[in-house]
């Protein structure tokens, strides 16, 4: 549901449930502009998940002590504190949460599970819940971890757990953090990317798995010496199996013969059994781990070895719906299925006698044969609509897309333009265009160039005043929400209006609800931030209505967020082309 009413956001934020915005690409409003560094700007996202060395000297490390001065007083604490962000480069400070209810802080992360949230929601969500920071109240510092490597492990934050395990030496759940990383990469088939990772595994950690796959890498690597040693070890410590040890001996060549059993207790087993089984064959079904289907569709493990076997392609086709099987692979099998020439001449006519896998082989093959646009725009049309009847649509998306962009929408009739635009999946990943300053608009003049281009403010200065002068001459001229949003930016900052401009009277209609302000009041800058993140939720900050625009401005103005605040104006605010 969009928050199109500003009354009717102000209802939802009284009682602390936002309703997610509409879904929509996601632009990457935190890549930069220009070559210029924003002033107190937030790193972009690439630079969050590309940061493989980020033991930077800015970047606080996890420590037993850490030392808080206040006046002229230090005072020592023996606390250990985790993240992997450097809280004063957002406007927070170490007690972020410290004035947060624990349950309040559990509760607020069980909302945003449920929403969709856009990549600019999730950008926010991350400096918050990543900055080094003490847990809230009623949280132990275990727990306060923990809750950061799950969230890190459900959303599939690769390079965020590695920044992590590179700044925080030691925390409860890091085998946890460390067997997803070795997990990831058995399942992408890239072995020598995931031993790389045991570099995170130490002698503090006694994990049995991790253990197995570390023994398993020395083996891989030719380290057989290694390997044998710290296999007895593991033997002596009762943390090795049978099927272990069968696998290993064989790898290491002191056993000639290894047990054809497929075990699939875990991935690491799995794997083994695939790489030792002769002639290795395993037929996945709707029971099969999530992890084995990665793994086997990486491998190239997946055959259709009778194409004619309609309930296996069913079962493939279902797997490659639900995200288990690459989608590319379904064609490549109805690439297979043969079919006579007559049945093939006349598929548009006798495609309704085959069961609904053949039916969409059959239509795809003569896709195939098409040699106008045309015809290959009506057989891709029709091939929608038979994966669509067997809600199998998550298959065939990306497909259509890519088959028109091929086409060309220029090269098709005109006729079918409209609908295969409708149908283009489009790249969530696009950045938003260059900004075009408009001297007549107040939230889209080169006033903006104070947030974009960091200029001094002496010359900001002059500027605010040209502009509003300029404004102040047209008499017909309207202060918009996102004006005051502008406005109330540049007050904020120390910077001085026109004494004509009724600012305060005009900004009186948008009201904060006293719980928010409660919040600011507390100091709770964390906990307040998530509650944007709510606002914002499925929606890019672009997208948001002004009201809701100004409505977050003024909040982050209260609470001194500058950083978060420059990127919503960025965003929100200029005219692009």
């Amino acid at each position: 549901m969009r928050l199109k009413s500003f009354k009717y956001l102000i209802g939802l934020l009284v009682f602390f449930s936002f309703s997610a915005l509409w879904s929509e690409d996601k632009i990457d409003i935190w890549k930069k502009n220009n070559d210029k560094k924003i002033k107190n700007s937030i790193p972009s996202t690439q630079k969050f998940n590309e940061n493989d060395n980020t033991q930077a000297s800015n970047i606080i490390e996890s420590s037993d002590k850490i030392e808080i001065q206040e006046g002229n007083v230090i005072q020592s604490e023996e606390k250990k504190i985790y993240g992997i962000f450097e809280p004063a480069e957002y406007d927070f400070n170490l007690s972020m949460w410290s004035t947060t209810n624990a349950d309040d802080l559990r509760s607020s992360l069980k909302r945003l599970d449920k929403i969709k949230l856009s990549k600019s929601s999730q950008e926010i969500l991350e400096v918050v819940l990543f900055s080094f920071s003490y847990p809230p109240q009623g949280m132990t510092e275990n727990e306060f971890v923990n809750l950061k490597i799950n969230w890190l492990i459900k959303n599939d934050r690769v390079n965020l757990i590695e920044s992590f395990l590179k700044q925080n030496q030691e925390f409860k759940s890091k085998s946890q953090a460390v067997q997803y990383l070795v997990d990831k990469n058995i399942a992408n088939a890239n072995i020598k990317e995931g031993c790389d990772k045991i570099k995170f595994i130490d002698a503090k950690i006694k994990d049995p798995y991790l253990e197995k796959f570390k023994i398993y890498c020395l083996v891989f690597n030719k380290k057989d010496s290694e390997a044998k040693l710290l296999l007895d070890i593991l033997r002596e410590q009762k943390q090795s199996s049978k099927f272990y040890d069968d696998k290993i001996n064989f790898l290491l060549g002191i056993s000639e013969k290894t047990d054809n059993k497929i075990n699939e207790k875990n991935l690491l087993n799995f794997y083994l059994s695939s790489i030792t089984i002769p002639n290795f064959k395993y037929e996945p079904t709707t029971k099969t781990k999530p992890e084995i289907w990665r793994y086997l569709n990486a491998a190239n493990l997946i055959k259709l070895e009778d194409a004619t076997n309609k309930e296996k392609l069913k079962e493939l086709e279902i797997a490659a719906n639900n995200n288990k099987l690459d989608k590319k692979a379904i064609f490549e099998f109805y690439r297979q299925i043969p079919f006579n020439l007559n049945n093939l001449v006349n598929a548009k006519n006798n495609y309704q006698t085959f069961d609904e896998s053949n039916a969409r082989a059959i239509i795809y093959q003569k896709y195939l044969l098409s040699e106008t646009n045309e015809n290959k725009i009506e057989y891709l049309f029709l091939l929608e609509d038979l994966f669509k009847k067997s809600n199998l649509g998550n298959v065939y998306s990306k497909f259509l897309s890519d088959q028109i962009e091929a086409i060309g929408i220029e090269n098709l009739p005109e006729r079918y333009r409209e609908t295969a635009q409708d149908r283009i999946v489009k790249d969530v990943r696009l950045s938003q265009g260059k900004i075009k300053y408009n001297d007549k608009i107040l939230h889209q003049s080169k006033i903006l160039k104070y947030f974009t281009e960091e200029e001094d403010k002496k010359k900001v200065q002059k500027d605010i005043d040209k502009i509003f002068k300029k404004i102040s001459k047209n008499k017909k001229y309207f202060v918009s929400a996102k004006d005051l949003a502008l406005v109330d930016s540049l007050v904020n900052d120390g910077f001085s209006l026109p004494v004509n401009f009724k600012y305060t009277e005009l900004s009186k209609k948008y009201k904060i609800p006293d719980n928010l302000l409660e919040l600011i009041n507390k100091d709770q800058k964390a906990f307040l931030s998530l509650k944007i993140v709510e606002i914002i939720g499925e929606d890019e900050i672009y997208q948001l209505d002004p009201e809701t625009i100004y409505f977050v401005t003024n909040l982050l103005n209260r609470m001194n967020l500058i950083a978060i605040r420059n990127k919503l104006i960025i965003s929100a605010l200029p005219e692009r082309a």
